[in-house]
Formats: C-alpha cells, structure tokens, sequence
C-alpha cells in the first residue's frame, strides 16, 4: 500500500517538438498521461510547439491528446510560455509572465517523450544533464548515436554485432558524384534497397526502391527530413522482429521481453508511417510469435548485445530481421520507441506480463536511482 505521507515525485513530461515526428510525440503524451500512477507520481507537462516555443500544458490537455476523426494532435502556441531552469531537486518549471516567473514547481525526474531529431538525438538530454535533473532513457552519447542510422550500424559493427550492408550518402556527397553513389549502391547493396534519412524515425521519408532509375528520386525524397541519407539492402523475404529491452536493475544484466513480429498484410508495402500509426494501416504485431525455443533465447541474448553494446540505458527497442534459414541480422535500436499503450514496444511488454502503467512506473524509478552526472 502506497505511503499516504510520502511525497510523489514530480514528473515532467516533455513533448511535441519541432521534428516531424511532433504528432506522434503528442500522441505518446497523450497516452502516459493518462495511465500514470497519480499515488506515486505529479505530473507537469510541457509541450514544445512545432516552432519551438516552450510551453504549460495542464494536465487535462495532455491526457486529451489523442487522434480525433484522423487528425493526429499537436501542441498549440496559445499557451503561456513555459521556462525550465536548475531548481534544488534538479530542475524547476515555472510559467514566464512578462519580466517575472510563476507558478514554479519542483521536478524530480524528466520524461522526454520526444521523437526524432533535437529530442531523441542526444540535444534535450544535453540539456537535462546541465540542470542537473535526472531523466528517463538513454544518456547523451548513445542517444545521439543511436538517433543516426549510420552511425549506429557503425557502433554495431564494431561491436561484432550481426548488421545488414549499408550505403551511407552525405549532401555534399550527393551534389558532388550522383553516379558514383549510384554506382556504390549497386554493387554494394544489389537491389531492391531502403533509402531512410539517416537521422529520421518513424519510417518517415522511407522508400522501397527495386530499381537503379528511382533511386534519385527516393534520395530526394529521404533528404527533405534530413540530408543525410542511408541506403540499405533490402532484406526482402525475411521476418521483422522486435523485442523490448529495459535497463537492469541495480546494475543487472538487460531485460528482455518476448519477441514479437510485425506482419504486413499488403505484400507490395512495407512498415511505414502510415501502418505504424494511423487506425487503416493495414499490419499487425503477432504475439506470441512462432519460433523455435532455441531461437526465442538467441534473439533475447542478441537484443540484449545490442543495448550494451550501445550503451543504453532506461528503455529501447531492438529491431531485428530474421533470414528464411533462421539467422537474424540487426535492423536498428531506438532509444525512444514509440510508447502510446497500443506501441509495440509496451505491447511487447504487457504480452512478457508488465503492463502499462507498470512500464511507465518501472521507467521512472530507474531514472530516478539514476545519479545525474556524466552519461
């Protein structure tokens, strides 16, 4: 039974952003708002407009973020500015009006529920380390890397880690030698391949190309989210799975959840923005997944290989294909999936038996044992 004298620690949730992955952030919001566990934990949210602007969300706001007749929600500007500064317990919110501040309000632990670039890449962490305030996730350094898909296979690489071939095609590059990177994409990776913004997410800009005369155009494409760009072998044929990791306890090993596989019904298609997210896209996660037993452990021991050897912490979710003869390769780790209760990653992790409120519970106390310094 919870202590009714003992104080509940502070929570700011962070959201919104100005990446292109501000509606999917707000949806995240949305849904930990509302399943948080109100005996243990007080809630302030600020939300970041698509401009940048940093404002108070009321609680009642927040948990209303939700899709309503398709629309996915966003943060409004017409909110009062919100100001984060280092307070005695890490940070402190407090509300700007004209020349003074209001309203402040002691927080304990930072939950960035930010997707994409300037939240998930490392910069907001920065940020949370200066102020001293202790957060949910991955540190600066395994953020930053873990946000560019380039330099994460790199990472991966090195680390002895099984990771498909890769192209990676820098602007300069681009603009200087069209038909070398053609050139290389060819007789490196073969067709069809993935060309992804580097330091996209949420499949975003991703397009399948089966042939050398589109691959401009998917080029182009990918570089308006970022310019750089990543072209991968397509791994056509094979399974997607996921696993869920979480950080150990008291410096244990990682904990992994069971595997799931994302199944797209459209054998033209592929998992992109549209089936992740919104209500008609036409995928599924099959839970439990059918795989030999053997198989279950290695896929575990791999995800759990991946998040070391990225040096994650808090929370990540591993992605990995698995080859028709049964050999799985790693697609990619990100140190900030997703979380809405409908998720693959907390549906992963309700299906290993911790459920969502549990999850978000179990995030917070980690962060909060966590001594701010450097990560």
């Amino acid at each position: 039974m919870t202590d009714p004298h003992a104080r509940r620690a502070v929570v700011a949730l962070v959201f919104g952003g100005v990446s292109s992955e501000h509606e999917i952030s707000c949806l995240t919001a949305g849904g930990v708002a509302r399943a948080i566990d109100r005996d243990r934990f007080d809630v302030v949210g600020i939300g970041i407009t698509p401009a940048g602007a940093w404002v108070r969300v009321p609680l009642p706001r927040v948990e209303a973020l939700e899709v309503v007749d398709g629309v996915l929600p966003r943060v409004d500007g017409d909110l009062p500015e919100a100001v984060l500064l280092r307070g005695p317990r890490g940070g402190l919110v407090a509300t700007r009006d004209g020349d003074r501040l209001r309203d402040p309000v002691d927080v304990d632990v930072a939950f960035a529920l930010l997707h994409g670039p300037f939240g998930e890449d490392g910069t907001i962490q920065g940020l949370f380390e200066m102020l001293g305030l202790r957060y949910v996730g991955a540190g600066v350094a395994a953020s930053a890397i873990g946000m560019d898909k380039d330099l994460m296979k790199r990472a991966m690489a090195s680390a002895g880690l099984p990771v498909g071939p890769w192209e990676a095609i820098t602007a300069r590059r681009w603009e200087q030698d069209v038909a070398g990177c053609a050139e290389a994409v060819a007789t490196r990776l073969g067709y069809p391949v993935f060309v992804k913004p580097a330091r996209g997410g949420s499949s975003l800009g991703i397009a399948r190309v089966d042939s050398p005369e589109d691959l401009a155009a998917a080029v182009t494409a990918a570089q308006a989210y970022d310019p750089k760009v990543v072209v991968e072998r397509g791994f056509v044929g094979c399974r997607e799975i996921e696993l869920a990791v979480l950080q150990g306890v008291a410096g244990g090993a990682p904990r992994v959840s069971l595997p799931g596989e994302i199944v797209v019904h459209d054998s033209g298609a592929f998992y992109d923005f549209e089936a992740k997210y919104l209500p008609e896209g036409q995928v599924t996660l099959t839970l439990p997944v059918e795989l030999p037993a053997p198989l279950v452990g290695e896929v575990q021991t791999l995800a759990a290989r991946t998040f070391e050897a990225m040096n994650c912490e808090g929370l990540a979710r591993v992605d990995l294909f698995l080859t028709p003869a049964g050999e799985p390769f790693v697609n990619e780790l990100n140190t900030m999936p997703g979380f809405t209760r409908h998720s693959v990653f907390p549906a992963l992790w309700k299906a290993s038996g911790l459920g969502y409120t549990g999850l978000i519970t179990e995030l917070l106390e980690l962060a909060l044992a966590q001594q701010p310094g450097l990560r």
